[in-house]
């Protein structure tokens, strides 16, 4: 399993355009072969730091949605809204439990 975590920095008045965006579309990602979670998550006493946290079958099943339409799209609708650089992370899970 592949755990993809990303930090997005947001301008605060753009935050509730980018969460209303991503109510309409998170049925979209969460449905993708492949995906088994995702959650978005906002750090407390910076609300416009929100990262997003996804679980994959494997590193193709990730790099199929990023090499994806629907990615593109969301992605797109995304970083126009930013207000510093994203830092991205994709991990292998070593818990066994």
């Amino acid at each position: 399993m592949v755990i993809r975590i990303v930090k997005m920095t947001f301008k605060l008045e753009k935050i509730e355009d980018f969460l209303s965006f991503l109510e309409e579309n998170k049925h979209k990602i969460r449905n993708f072969p492949g995906c088994l979670m995702v959650e978005i998550l906002q750090e407390i006493g910076q609300p416009n730091v929100i990262m997003t946290h996804s679980h994959w079958e494997s590193e193709q099943d990730l790099e199929n949605y990023r090499n994806s339409e629907l990615f593109n799209f969301v992605w797109s609708n995304t970083k126009i809204h930013f207000e510093d650089k994203p830092e991205a992370y994709s991990m292998l899970s070593l818990d066994k439990l």
